[in-house]
């Protein structure tokens, strides 16, 4: 892969169209060290690394480039197991109205 961690991390910020300092704050750092972790100067601990997945709504392996899929492969199996799971309450939602107006 073409990219790195800072990159990844500066590249994310910057689609959100925040501010380093913004993005810190509501990391729960300091815009220094966000800075320092953007230009590759410092490396996070893992606890931020989760926090910034979190945040941006990347996997650890995007943002780790381990993967170019954002999302990850598991998102697509569970928005698709989400609507079956809404398909199915539907159903039962209608079925529950039948029963209903019966009475």
């Amino acid at each position: 892969m073409d990219r790195n961690f800072p990159d990844t991390l500066s590249a994310l910020r910057r689609e959100k169209n925040i501010s380093q300092r913004q993005a810190a704050a509501e990391l729960g750092i300091s815009q220094a060290l966000l800075s320092h972790y953007e230009n590759g100067a410092r490396e996070p601990g893992l606890n931020f690394v989760c926090r910034a997945c979190d945040y941006y709504g990347v996997t650890a392996d995007y943002m780790l480039c381990r993967s170019n899929d954002p999302g990850g492969e598991n998102v697509g199996i569970a928005k698709a197991f989400i609507g079956q799971i809404r398909t199915v309450l539907d159903r039962a939602e209608s079925v529950l109205d039948q029963f209903n107006g019966e009475e």
